[in-house]
């Protein structure tokens, strides 16, 4: 029976290695992205999720609002025509 091959012990620890930096590689490149991506949005000025829903719900409001308004309006205008009539 032969002693383990000196050899492929050296290649399999190469590349055990290898496949660290890679994994190391990997989650860099992709926290760079993200820091990225990030930085891009802030310039953006966009909106959060939560300053969206808030102006989403005002305009809800204001519609049913105006709605109950034009209801109320179209009332008054009965009651004028018939006033005058």
């Amino acid at each position: 029976m032969q002693g383990r091959n000196k050899f492929l012990d050296d290649m399999s620890q190469l590349m055990t290695n290898a496949m660290g930096v890679a994994q190391g590689a990997k989650t860099e490149a992709e926290t760079a992205f993200r820091s990225m991506i990030d930085r891009w949005m802030a310039d953006r000025d966009f909106v959060t999720r939560e300053e969206f829903d808030a102006v989403r719900a005002m305009a809800q409001k204001a519609r049913e609002e105006n709605t109950a308004l034009e209801a109320r309006i179209a009332a008054l205008e009965v009651a004028a025509v018939k006033k005058k009539g």
